[in-house]
């Protein structure tokens, strides 16, 4: 979803964490195996650090994770995920990328694209949208745990680009490179992080209302929920009230 939606949809995805647990966990094990095949050591891989420590505040067993790098370095069978990442259009000309991960990527394409069809998008070429967005670290931090001023002071030393409110949280703005040392400065400074990914953030955003916005939103649930889907990002803001209260 896009910047603005982001967090709603993160407090979402806690508050329904016990009944898609199996499912949490399915991604995270697909991320740990994908980000292990650039090495198995957590302390010399940024990604696997950032899948595993995700793992963790899950509460995925340890012999899970243990497993999951295990078969993305080919220690042990069953790794062979492939990682594709599909540009779209949703309602009301959204741009939308898809980052997927599948052991069988015919099925996974043509299921995608029955998901963009059925719900008012389409898909498109490689490139066409993903031009729209930014490679970002994204670090998310409650907004009574801090305040703008210390919390600037904390980050921007650290490499973030910038800051900014959602909903009563923080979301800090870093490049990829710069995650590890924003979470660190934080942690050093006594502020515990509610979440932090890197993720496809857009240079801008377009605001939809009404049948679009509320068609957007069946179209993101409804790529959240297939099995292969590992994110969704969009270029849109909608409020969520309004789609509500024309439901």
């Amino acid at each position: 979803m896009s910047g603005h939606s982001k967090w709603a949809t993160i407090k979402h995805k806690k508050a329904a964490l016990d009944a898609k647990r199996g499912k949490t966990f399915t991604r995270l094990i697909k991320e740990i195996m994908i980000a292990a095949r650039n090495g198995g050591d957590p302390d010399a891989n940024p990604r696997l650090r950032t899948a595993v420590l995700a793992a963790k505040a899950v509460s995925m067993p340890a012999d899970n994770i243990k497993r999951a790098i295990m078969r993305g370095t080919g220690e042990l069978e069953g790794g062979q995920i492939e990682e594709i990442l599909f540009e779209g259009y949703g309602p009301g000309g959204a741009a939308v990328l898809v980052n997927v991960a599948t052991d069988n990527r015919n099925r996974t394409v043509s299921e995608i694209r029955h998901l963009f069809s059925k719900n008012g998008g389409n898909l498109g070429e490689q490139g066409s949208v993903a031009w729209m967005f930014e490679r970002k670290s994204q670090v998310f931090v409650e907004g009574e745990k801090t305040n703008e001023d210390q919390l600037m002071g904390i980050v921007l030393d650290a490499g973030a680009d910038d800051i900014r409110n959602h909903d009563g949280a923080w979301e800090i703005l870093s490049p990829p490179e710069a995650q590890e040392a924003v979470l660190k400065a934080l942690e050093h400074a006594g502020i515990t992080t509610d979440s932090a990914e890197i993720g496809m953030v857009p240079k801008n955003t377009v605001k939809l209302e009404g049948k679009n916005a509320s068609a957007m939103l069946k179209l993101y649930d409804a790529l959240e929920d297939h099995d292969d889907v590992q994110n969704v990002y969009g270029n849109y803001e909608v409020d969520e009230a309004e789609v509500e209260a024309l439901a």
